[in-house]
């Protein structure tokens, strides 16, 4: 475990508030999710480069500043339980039934398009979110956080590894257990453990999804194919109440695995 040095001041993390940061978001998640990933959607712009859609109104958008070039090169979506209430309803729940968490009580923040540039993969910029998302967690008083996160691609077949190893082995506990709606329901228990290559299959789950499967995070049960987002989404759940101590560590950025 080696210590992260200080916020760089070569970066910067805020909520968007002015209509040009919130739109430096779009067209970062457009140059993300469109055209590096083959995405849609109804409120998609292509005209202006801009991914959106009706959630945008309800959530923070909180974004990665290099001030060297003053570019956002990262984002997060972010919908608390009052802004969902707001919008009607969680971006997730229309994919999955989100019942268990609901009757949990306690304050749910939901995590949606994640997305960095991709010069800024692989370094230390999602630490700097991941910072700040602690700090965001924390004075809003967030018990759990959790959102859809996707493999690319709706070849299911090609996925049966990555997807039956999460099923296996980071299913949620039956109290926080969400599942995909019956109508879209597509299983991940595809391969039996004694059949699963388990080390081959996740080195096919996206960075992301591993980095909360560090945190503690667990993903609901099913997955949904997102044929207009060219994706296959898993819901991932994370309870801050169950962090162990590094595992706390490494979500406030405090140390790096």
């Amino acid at each position: 475990m080696t210590a992260l040095p200080d916020i760089d001041a070569a970066f910067s993390v805020r909520i968007a508030h002015s209509r040009a940061e919130t739109r430096a978001a779009q067209a970062l998640r457009y140059d993300v999710f469109v055209r590096e990933l083959g995405g849609g959607g109804d409120l998609v712009d292509h005209d202006a480069g801009l991914e959106r859609d009706r959630f945008d109104s309800h959530a923070d958008q909180m974004i990665l500043t290099d001030e060297t070039t003053g570019q956002v090169v990262g984002v997060y979506r972010l919908l608390r339980g009052d802004q969902a209430e707001a919008a009607g309803q969680f971006y997730s729940e229309g994919e999955y039934d989100l019942a268990p968490l609901r009757a949990s009580g306690r304050r749910l923040l939901e995590l949606g398009r994640s997305c960095l540039h991709r010069d800024y993969r692989g370094g230390v910029a999602m630490y700097h979110l991941w910072r700040a998302l602690a700090g965001y967690v924390r004075d809003h008083g967030i018990d759990i956080l959790f959102g859809t996160a996707s493999f690319h691609g709706t070849d299911v077949a090609r996925l049966a590894g990555p997807l039956s190893v999460l099923h296996h082995g980071h299913l949620a506990p039956p109290e926080l257990r969400v599942r995909a709606h019956p109508a879209h329901f597509q299983p991940m228990d595809l391969i039996a453990p004694d059949a699963l290559d388990r080390r081959r299959a996740m080195l096919g789950v996206p960075a992301l999804i591993k980095a909360y499967l560090r945190l503690g995070g667990f993903v609901g049960e099913g997955a949904f194919v997102d044929r207009a987002f060219n994706t296959t989404d898993v819901c991932v759940i994370l309870d801050t109440a169950r962090m162990t101590p590094r595992q706390r560590q490494i979500y406030e950025g405090k140390s790096r695995v």
